[in-house]
């Protein structure tokens, strides 16, 4: 079976959902351009769009339409040549109207698992259920008399469990698409010893098609991504309980300091603990649930993350985008507050803002701002200056950046030493591609 051939009926499970809505995008996209071409005029592509959610299915094929739209005005000069034996479609808004009618006709939105029961490609977004998934794909596997193959968007459960558990006789591959799907560029591909090699051609032909960076990733829980994004988590929460203690601050107030830390000293795009409530707090101690049984030397827990869960602090993000209160709580998308555990309310900046901020220290003057970074053709020089100068300072809030930047790159050395990934140049492109870092952990800043 060609490339074509395999995309002319795929399924998404979970199409409704954050990640299933932009890998369905991208999907009806690609499958609608190539059936645009003149070798596959007059074939039938068909993308079952399979959720749960009726009302989710509705606002599904409105976010299609308008990213269609405006994916169909960036490419009209390829459209035209496309529809080019058309002598109806003239002016260019005709064309893309034209266009975005084609992509949501291959779309078949349903609320029935059967949909896929005729699929080539199952592609899968549901939660971080390893039962749930492995009972989906057990149940469109021996349902479906094609040779379907399954790609997975776990972030976290080994792939060899699910193809094992599922007997899906290694057609099964690791297909980790970052959030947002349609904008973000990585995805991490996790193959076991057992999946076909013609999966993964197919796996690296759709991601050069999507214009998405591949980086390899070995099968062990929580893959690349989340290896380091986990443990980093954990540090900073450890980093924070350690702060109120040593200094005898609230909780709370440590925790706007540390964030403040990893987002300015660090030069990260946002703090970790703003990172967490973009996340999800509920789906970082999922996450940290699926990993933990599988490591040995370390214990992936949080009693802090546990007091947020019980006392119904989640995070994450509402259907439009918008960011949910966590440890964090927002105001026009930025921090104003942090979440009190022991009053259980949040506590205005305003309160403790100068305090903290004293406490901390002034930055070096060499300090630069994440989002300064993002065109400079000078990094290497810049952050190699800022370092330094940050290791005159004693300052608290220079010896915590430190002792932060040591973590990271030993967490990122570790998932090399222990084969989770192939080198650390993997780990660095995960970290700059995924996470959006001005530079990757393993580095020389804080030899």
């Amino acid at each position: 079976m060609t490339y074509d051939e395999r995309l002319q009926n795929v399924s998404v499970l979970g199409a409704a959902g954050k990640m299933g809505s932009g890998i369905l995008l991208l999907t009806a996209v690609e499958m609608a351009d190539r059936s645009l071409l003149p070798e596959n005029k007059g074939k039938t592509f068909v993308l079952n769009a399979i959720d749960v959610s009726d009302e989710g299915l509705a606002g599904l094929m409105n976010y299609l339409r308008v990213q269609v739209r405006k994916l169909a005005e960036k490419k009209t000069v390829w459209l035209r040549q496309m529809y080019a034996d058309r002598e109806d479609l003239i002016e260019n808004f005709d064309i893309i109207d034209e266009y975005i009618f084609h992509v949501l006709n291959i779309v078949r939105p349903v609320t029935a698992v059967e949909a896929a029961y005729r699929s080539n490609i199952v592609f899968e977004a549901v939660n971080e259920n390893r039962a749930l998934k492995v009972k989906l794909f057990t149940q469109i596997k021996q349902n479906n008399p094609n040779d379907v193959w399954f790609f997975t968007n776990t972030s976290s459960v080994p792939i060899h469990l699910i193809d094992e558990e599922a007997a899906l006789d290694g057609k099964v591959i690791g297909f980790h698409f970052y959030n947002p799907p349609a904008v973000q560029k990585l995805v991490e591909l996790i193959k076991t010893d057992q999946t076909k090699p013609e999966v993964v051609e197919f796996a690296y032909a759709y991601a050069k098609n999507l214009k998405k960076i591949v980086v390899p990733s070995n099968d062990f829980a929580g893959f690349i991504g989340n290896g380091h994004f986990m443990r980093d988590g954990l540090h900073g929460i450890k980093e924070a309980e350690n702060l109120a203690k040593e200094k005898n601050i609230p909780l709370h107030q440590a925790i706007y300091m540390i964030n403040k830390v990893t987002q300015e000293y660090l030069i990260r795009p946002m703090g970790i603990f703003q990172l967490m409530d973009y996340v999800g707090i509920d789906v970082m101690q999922f996450i940290l649930n699926v990993m933990n049984p599988f490591v040995k030397d370390e214990e992936l827990h949080s009693d802090l993350l546990d007091k947020m869960m019980e006392q119904g602090v989640k995070g994450g993000q509402y259907s439009s985008g918008a960011q949910k209160d966590g440890f964090l709580k927002y105001e026009k998308g930025k921090p104003v507050a942090v979440w009190d555990v022991d009053n259980k309310k949040y506590v205005a900046f305003d309160e403790f803002q100068a305090a903290a901020d004293k406490l901390l220290g002034n930055l070096p003057d060499s300090a630069v701002a994440w989002k300064a970074t993002l065109r400079m053709k000078n990094k290497e020089e810049v952050f190699t200056k800022f370092y330094a100068d940050l290791k005159k300072l004693d300052t608290l809030g220079a010896s915590i950046a430190l002792r932060y930047g040591k973590r990271s790159k030993a967490i990122g050395e570790k998932l090399v030493s222990d084969k989770v990934a192939h080198n650390a140049d993997d780990v660095n492109t995960v970290m700059l591609t995924g996470f959006f870092h001005a530079y990757g952990p393993i580095n020389n800043y804080f030899d």
